[in-house]
């Protein structure tokens, strides 16, 4: 495909998916070819719109010699069962986040990719920030050395309109959670990836505010296999600023600050300091490092036209599908805990962990009280 577009067809055309098409058109490397939805009249709607064929069911469009690889916008349980049927048919396949709900359904999905031998992306924006791309950088040449601590918080506001914008959110027969499944994936992504996985989480979830039956408001303590420990909030009950990460380490401190990034070298390390100083109240001298970002492309295009670069050109992934499993592991280790309430290990078990959604959905009879469908991007991502 050297030299060619990407004929790229979207399923689920609501609220992402209505950005996704619009980033394809802006890019070189892709061609909008198709569009599929459940809801018919939507995906007239955006077909029409943008002058492609459309689909009410997506096996249709797959079923057609229209498009080499698909985006997946759709509700989370659908991500796996039609990424599966992507890879079937021979597709590249780059899913919305989380790439499923659970994690069991997560690896079929990654087995079905690797079996396939297609391209496999998630929708992971943030790892395209300029400052994200820095702290990677930072961390894998080992500027932090071993990591003592590790933290996480995170605002995710949303009010009680946007959970009536869909029958389907904050439900567990729907989303299959709250900020963990739906508002948190992204940051948790970057955390364990800047941070490493946990070994054990102890987890709480709770519905603080809303009238939904998932979390609003979720918390946990993390255990690391060296020692290290660490705390995670996620909560859609409270408002920016206030996003953060740390990760602490012997050599110095990583602070992801509301978007910025910032580093600050212990000198010397503090094992070594603690070793050879004499004074009773010493400290080593603590410098803040001036970051020089790189200048990159960021935002959801970018992780378009990377995906489109990968099938073209053979470009690596910033944003791999199977690193999509590693948030949605922490995910599951915080509900399940929850649950339990008692500690758990990672890697969760997935069979406990299908369980209680499974528990959770077959006996769920929350109603809303209220819906008013409206599908629509975040207002704040357009042009992202």
């Amino acid at each position: 495909m050297a030299g060619e577009k990407v004929r790229l067809g979207v399923i689920g055309v609501g609220g992402m998916g209505a950005g996704h098409c619009v980033n394809a058109k802006k890019l070189e490397e892709v061609q909008l070819t198709a569009v599929a939805d459940i809801d018919a009249a939507r995906a007239k709607e955006i077909g029409e719109q943008y002058g492609v064929p459309y689909f009410e069911r997506h096996r249709d469009m797959l079923a057609q010699d229209m498009v080499d690889a698909v985006v997946i916008a759709t509700p989370h349980y659908f991500h796996p069962p039609i990424a599966i049927d992507a890879f079937e048919a021979g597709l590249h396949v780059l899913s919305e986040k989380p790439i499923g709900v659970s994690v069991s359904m997560a690896e079929r999905m990654i087995e079905a990719a690797e079996k396939s031998g297609k391209v496999f992306a998630v929708m992971f924006q943030m790892r395209t920030e300029p400052a994200v791309r820095k702290a990677r950088e930072l961390v894998e040449a080992g500027e932090l050395g071993e990591t003592r601590r590790t933290l996480l918080i995170s605002p995710e506001f949303r009010s009680q309109a946007y959970y009536d914008s869909g029958g389907w959110r904050a439900t567990w027969k729907g989303e299959g959670g709250g900020p963990l499944m739906n508002q948190g994936p992204h940051i948790m992504d970057m955390f364990t990836l800047l941070g490493g996985m946990p070994s054990r989480v102890t987890g709480w979830t709770k519905t603080l505010i809303h009238d939904i039956e998932v979390e609003d408001h979720a918390e946990a303590t993390l255990e690391y296999p060296n020692g290290a420990t660490g705390y995670v909030y996620i909560s859609t009950c409270e408002v920016r600023p206030g996003q953060l990460i740390e990760i602490v380490g012997d050599k110095g401190k990583l602070r992801y600050v509301d978007g910025e990034m910032h580093l600050y070298r212990n000198q010397p390390p503090v094992s070594e300091f603690n070793r050879t100083n004499t004074e009773p109240w010493g400290t080593p001298k603590v410098v803040e490092v001036e970051l020089e970002l790189p200048e990159s492309e960021s935002g959801h295009g970018a992780v378009l036209r990377n995906f489109a670069r990968a099938i073209l050109y053979g470009e690596e992934l910033i944003s791999p599908g199977a690193d999509g499993i590693k948030s949605l592991e922490l995910a599951n280790a915080i509900m399940l805990s929850s649950h339990k309430g008692e500690p758990v290990d990672i890697p969760v078990d997935r069979q406990e962990f299908d369980d209680l959604i499974d528990h959770l959905r077959s006996t769920s009879t929350f109603k809303k009280k209220r819906v008013k469908p409206k599908r629509q991007m975040d207002p704040r991502l357009k042009g992202k």
